[in-house]
């Protein structure tokens, strides 16, 4: 144990890698939660605090926390940061995502640059703890040292995290204090999903280890008390479909005798271990599922069927019941429930798993995709334009402004009518002119234009650091490598209708070129060949078309810092998204994703890739 004053920040892992904080309320009632001790039962219900997290819960006893409408189980921890830091002080510092909406940073990095706003630094780089940005507190901006992509970041105030003193656990383990278990019983949550949780949870854990087991099934065991808990009250009326579910478990225990001999696998328990406090005398201490309507009733079985999953002890699937009524899910883990007690076979399910790769395809089955000549492509480094200077390359798209408007330039953030504040290596022009881009109307400081110009990858291309808009063919910096894509027998999720076109990148590790942020140095290339997904689709085949433009300008990867393992100086991808999961999607990169081709192709306009580019590219 440690003597010590510290906040606790509860986090989870997201698919990169990264401990992500929970908000200060969520972490207020998971906190609570941990300190009541094995009285609560373990299982912390998100919704209660933040309703946005109502598909998840977390087991303290494994650490995990379980979406229960995908079945996704991620780990959490328990982290304590000094009371003087961020978290102790009820700042958050998030940055604006791609939809306008606000994300909070990682803690570590929210207390660093918390701690360089504090001592007032006028910027802080946070390569530092592994990422290539820097953010400027003048502009409250995110610059990102690679692309010179800026996103807008706040500050703000909220409550604080929960502060704990005195003896802290070295471990994170649960209970979160000696005297937790002890503690006199307090009143517990009254909600539905909480009661149906509870009585899971204790069902499974007085039956004691062993007692929740499969087994071939050799005789039909005696109904635990358990169902007492989860039948309908007397009297009251069923939901739709419930008569029907408890009428057919008669005809299936007639024919126990004829199933007696198969080893189908059941669910066995201790009859002692259903048996919830106070049933011995008589009175039901919970209220029964019957007097629950049927909102309470879809809420409590997805609770109770993710709890199950927890726990070890297998539920029926929905696909079981015809229909799409919402209280199917309700059914689907009453009859798991009632269908094991009285000894009969259960169809078992699992949290789903990942799916990367399709099937294995035989080189015969691979086809060549219609209207796109070839089925691979390579990149070299290609050579800036030559013959031309920064100040002959921005003339074309820019208009001399005279009288400079009473504004910043958004480059060195000087007003327009004084010189500009640029001091790097002096370009050849004068400081005081002033330009205006001719397509998007933004006017800046022709100096720091042509700085700016000589920082990126000098192609002859320009694009306007305010609003994004791209003057000339914007090339990247990718290194050499090779693009392979083709077609193959087997359909992606939500697109069952068509088969898939897998693209195949290959880029091995090399030394920088003099585009790159660290010239003469060499670089890794982790993961590759990355396998991505497509639907062969119309939209599938012109996000492709357009994934060929993208390459060939060298736009898909870049050399950087991985945001997922903080290793500097390896191939990243460049902010255009890719489908890595093939059957799947429980890391977000895979299908059904009913918005990805229409986002995709966003992304590539962004980086100046469009219809048109195929016209350009042809001539």
């Amino acid at each position: 144990m440690l003597l010590a004053s510290a906040v606790v920040v509860w986090e989870w892992l997201n698919e990169h890698g990264r401990w992500r904080p929970y908000s200060p309320a969520v972490s207020h009632h998971i906190e609570a939660v941990a300190r009541a001790g094995p009285r609560a039962g373990g299982s912390v219900v998100l919704g209660q605090a933040d309703s946005r997290l109502a598909p998840y819960i977390i087991d303290l006893q494994s650490m995990h926390q379980f979406r229960q409408d995908t079945g996704t189980i991620r780990p959490v921890r328990r982290s304590y940061y000094d009371p003087s830091s961020a978290p102790g002080k009820g700042v958050v510092w998030e940055w604006e995502n791609d939809s306008g909406s606000w994300t909070p940073y990682d803690m570590d990095v929210g207390i660093t640059i918390q701690r360089a706003y504090e001592k007032q630094h006028p910027w802080v780089d946070l390569s530092a703890i592994g990422f290539c940005y820097v953010i400027d507190f003048a502009t409250m901006g995110q610059i990102n040292r690679q692309t010179q992509r800026k996103r807008r970041v706040r500050r703000r105030l909220d409550m604080v995290y929960p502060l704990v003193s005195g003896t802290l656990p070295k471990s994170q383990s649960w209970p979160a204090s000696p005297g937790a278990a002890a503690a006199p019983p307090g009143p517990a949550c009254a909600c539905p999903q909480c009661l149906l949780v509870m009585s899971v949870k204790a069902t499974v854990s007085a039956a004691g280890p062993g007692t929740a087991t499969l087994q071939p099934r050799k005789a039909p065991p005696a109904p635990p008390a358990a169902a007492k808990a989860l039948v309908l009250a007397p009297g009251a009326k069923a939901p739709d479909g419930m008569a029907a579910v408890r009428g057919s478990l008669k005809p299936l225990a007639a024919q126990g005798g004829r199933q007696q001999a198969a080893s189908t696998p059941t669910l066995s328990s201790a009859s002692s271990a259903a048996s919830p406090p106070g049933a011995g005398s008589g009175k039901a201490s919970r209220p029964g599922l019957g007097t629950l309507n049927r909102s309470h009733l879809q809420r409590l079985a997805i609770a109770q069927s993710r709890v199950l999953i927890a726990s070890g002890v297998p539920t029926v699937p929905v696909k079981n019941l015809t229909g799409s009524s919402p209280v199917n899910p309700a059914l689907a883990g009453i009859t798991g429930i009632l269908m094991s007690a009285a000894g009969l076979p259960v169809c078992l399910t699992r949290p789903p798993k990942l799916v990367l790769h399709p099937p294995p395809v035989s080189k015969s089955e691979i086809q060549s995709i219609p209207g796109i000549s070839h089925t691979c492509r390579k990149t070299t480094k290609k050579q800036a334009k030559k013959g031309k200077t920064p100040e002959e390359v921005l003339k074309k798209y820019l208009q001399k402004v005279r009288h400079p408007p009473d504004e910043d330039c958004t480059i060195c953030m000087e007003r327009l009518s004084a010189p500009s504040g640029y001091k790097g290596p002096q370009p050849a022009v004068k400081p005081d002119l002033v330009g205006r881009l001719v397509k998007c109307g933004h006017v800046f400081h022709l100096y720091c234009l042509v700085a700016m110009y000589n920082n990126g990858n000098k192609d002859g291309s320009l694009q306007c650091p305010t609003c994004k808009t791209i003057y000339g063919v914007k090339t990247g910096t990718q290194p050499p490598g090779k693009m392979e894509y083709h077609i193959i027998p087997h359909a992606l999720p939500g697109h069952s209708d068509c088969k898939t076109i897998r693209i195949i990148y290959n880029i091995p590790p090399g030394v920088q070129g003099p585009e790159h942020p660290n010239p003469g140095k060499s670089f890794t290339a982790r993961g590759f060949p990355r396998h991505c997904y497509l639907p062969d689709s119309e939209k599938g085949r012109k996000v492709l078309k357009l994934l060929l433009v993208a390459w060939d300008r060298r736009l898909i990867f870049a050399i950087g810092t991985s945001s997922t393992t903080g290793e500097s100086d390896t191939v990243i991808w460049n902010e255009i998204h890719h489908k890595t999961e093939f059957g799947s999607n429980l890391t977000g990169h895979g299908y059904p994703d009913i918005n990805y081709l229409d986002n995709v192709l966003a992304e590539l306009a962004a980086q100046g890739i469009t219809e048109e580019s195929l016209v350009q590219e042809k001539d």
